[in-house]
């Protein structure tokens, strides 16, 4: 497998301060984005997702069940190194600190047949990443292209056109697999088995099961493991309350993004970045299944460290002994490559 040397080519988390005026331009992303994920750091907001897919100015709350929306005053358009804003207050009220993760898709549409139902699809087979857009079939049993010529190790569904749950899929949840069941983005419920909700995913195609809601528009984001880039995993916790241990997890570069969740008990999901404040222990975390602004908890950080990241604290919702969690990562620079840049901890 080829290694991604130059990772901050297809991901990059971007801080920004609102200034409440209309077509703010938020520059220095290095590309064009193709999905921003955006959430107030400073104060209580809804996190959104917007994608170039769907289209500018539609978006998505990751912390409710609520169908798409088009408002104007949010992101107005994905340009060539960033984005514009208009006025709107979970993405630009003046004096607010904004945190936005943004991944690179292929910055055009194709129509893909892969499957029995056509979608659109935006793909980045270098990166593993797609960007997945069709209406669901009459019954269970059709199937979907995702653009990505390998198998998707997590898949976020979200109905768009109508009131219903994200469903996240991991490949490590369970041992049948991406096909297994699924985590809700917006709550802190554990893992649900259920065999309906992909009944096969391949190389080319995702089967839909009689969960997905039929005859309504679609979104899914597929995501692939790819050497230098991203990962996709699990670990067990290992701390006792209040207890400090190792729990390091290689993953074979410096990470820039992290997102956990325990999938055996109830608990928040949380990202870790490294652009926010904080550091090692004390990195500040994000939950995106609530409106929350950001949290500086040294009971809740983790290491970013120069191939890996260690989550060693018995408090909080990110290593506790006799629980389960799930991860996916993207990275800062790989551990070993021709970036020429060096790979540090933090």
């Amino acid at each position: 497998m080829a290694q991604i040397n130059k990772p901050n080519e297809y991901f990059n988390t971007k801080l920004y301060t609102g200034n409440g005026t209309d077509a703010h331009a938020i520059t220095g992303f290095g590309f064009q984005p193709d999905l921003s994920w955006i959430k107030s750091r400073s104060s209580a907001k809804n996190p959104n997702i917007t994608d170039a897919v769907r289209g500018a100015t539609k978006y998505l709350y990751t912390n409710t069940t609520g169908a798409e929306a088009t408002n104007s005053a949010t992101l107005q358009s994905f340009d060539s190194d960033g984005f514009t804003l208009g006025t709107a207050l979970s993405w630009n009220e003046v004096g607010q600190n904004y945190v936005a993760w943004n991944w690179l898709a292929s910055n055009t549409t194709a129509s893909n047949t892969d499957g029995s139902i056509t979608s659109t699809v935006s793909a980045n087979t270098t990166a593993g990443f797609s960007i997945v857009k069709f209406t669901s079939g009459a019954s269970a049993g059709y199937s979907v292209g995702h653009g990505l010529g390998t198998t998707p190790s997590v898949i976020i569904q979200k109905i768009t056109s109508d009131v219903g749950g994200w469903l996240f899929c991991h490949k490590d949840m369970s041992a049948s697999g991406i096909t297994s069941g699924y985590l809700q983005l917006q709550t802190t419920d554990a893992f649900t088995s259920n065999a309906n909700v992909f009944t096969n995913v391949n190389n080319s195609t995702v089967t839909q099961g009689s969960v997905i809601s039929n005859n309504y528009e679609q979104i899914m984001y597929c995501f692939a493991e790819k050497k230098g880039f991203s990962k996709f995993g699990k670990y067990d916790g290992n701390a006792g309350v209040g207890a400090f241990v190792n729990n390091f997890q290689y993953l074979g570069f410096k990470p820039a993004f992290v997102m956990i969740k325990c999938y055996n008990a109830a608990e928040s999901w949380n990202v870790f970045d490294n652009k926010r404040n904080g550091y090692n222990y004390q990195n500040n975390y994000l939950i995106p299944n609530t409106a929350d602004a950001e949290v500086s908890a040294p009971n809740q950080g983790i290491d970013l460290l120069s191939n890996g990241f260690n989550p060693y604290y018995g408090t909080g919702t990110i290593n506790r002994s006799g629980k389960s969690y799930i991860y996916m990562a993207f990275a800062e620079n790989p551990l070993v490559g021709t970036n020429n840049i060096p790979t540090t901890a933090r």
